[in-house]
């Protein structure tokens, strides 16, 4: 692609070939026995490795940041009183019940009940129109402990180009081994790679481990649909940064070593807390930043990641990160390889 013969600003530069059956639908055991793309974003130079080979990227005193949110089962199925089928996905939680994804969306307005299962009191009631395309606000009827429902009654949010229905074994894999904070319609995927031992090794050599919080929401798997991509809008999703993580990122910074994200949620969490004047404090509150190619990136110096839709907000900002040129030639050789793409998929790091 050198003849520059695309716009990186255009919708159509993020489309790849990529061929069903690289679609990975289950994870791999162990998790860090995942294939690792390992990509040097100044000379577009990649490796072939194995997951657990991140160790010999990551030196003493550098910082690896993970997101420590907690994947939900946040798909329900229930009914409506005509005994039509209702299918529920929670986003978050807010002051007056849930924002959510409903199906069929034109049949469920304001007022409208869904029931789940016989023998089961909790309802679901539509309460209003959230300002997302199939988005309804709801609230839980006769149901004390709304997450105690949720956890008995929900099933994990598998993305729809898994194309199967979860299973009991996606409430352990879909979940990061350092998942602590309940509140995510998705997993930080980049994450689910690591073990407890893996994790343990790269402390025994120096490295330290932070943690960040971003409960994943619409914002992160919503496509991008504007042809001009710099008109594309995040939906807001609700981040923390501790004390005690913030200086240990300025220290990590002062003391000239690196730090390393774990998934595009810890970039866009990192980089929206950074500033120039005081570098990184505890702060929370919600971000809806949009990173893409022009992008100028303070907080954030090696990015651990999955492979990402075409035409996705994600997959930008790994443009944004290790140049244009070099992530499309890169997906191009992962393709041409035979890595497995998204959630369940393999990983890169861009160093």
């Amino acid at each position: 692609m050198n003849d520059k013969s695309y716009d990186i600003y255009h919708l159509k530069s993020y489309d790849y070939y990529l061929p069903e059956d690289l679609i990975a639908k289950f994870p791999v055991e162990p998790r860090d026995a995942s294939r690792l793309l390992v990509l040097d974003r100044r000379t577009g130079r990649v490796e072939d490795k194995i997951f657990r080979d991140i160790i010999e990227y990551l030196k003493p005193g550098d910082t690896l940041v993970v997101n420590k949110t907690r994947v939900i089962p946040a798909r329900l199925h229930g009914y409506k009183e005509s005994g039509g089928k209702v299918e529920i996905l929670l986003l978050k939680k807010r002051d007056e019940g849930w924002e959510a994804l409903v199906r069929p969306a034109k049949r469920l307005r304001p007022g409208e009940t869904v029931f789940f299962g016989e023998g089961v009191k909790v309802t679901a009631e539509i309460v209003d129109v959230s300002e997302v395309e199939g988005g309804r606000i709801i609230r839980f009827n006769n149901c004390p402990d709304d997450y105690q429902f949720i956890e008995e009654m929900g099933e994990m949010p598998l993305p729809p180009y898994i194309r199967r229905s979860a299973e009991e074994s996606d409430k352990r894999r879909y979940q990061t081994v350092y998942a602590q904070e309940t509140g995510s319609a998705a997993a930080p995927t980049a994450g689910l790679h690591f073990t407890e031992k893996l994790l343990y090794d790269l402390q025994a050599k120096g490295v330290n481990i932070a943690g960040i919080v971003l409960h994943v929401g619409i914002g992160t798997f919503r496509p991008v649909t504007c042809e001009n991509i710099r008109e594309h809008k995040m939906h807001r999703e609700w981040y923390r940064i501790d004390e005690e993580t913030a200086r240990l990122l300025n220290n990590t910074r002062q003391e000239g070593r690196s730090i390393v994200a774990v998934g595009t949620t810890v970039v866009r969490t990192l980089e929206t807390v950074y500033n120039d004047d005081y570098g990184f404090r505890a702060e929370s509150g919600e971000t809806e930043k949009f990173i893409y190619p022009g992008y100028k990136f303070k907080a954030v110096d090696k990015l651990i990641t999955n492979f990402h839709l075409p035409g996705s907000s994600l997959l930008m900002l790994v443009a944004a990160f290790a140049g244009y040129e070099n992530t499309m030639a890169a997906y191009r050789y992962a393709v041409e390889n035979r890595y497995r793409f998204f959630s369940y998929g393999d990983a890169m790091f861009i160093k």
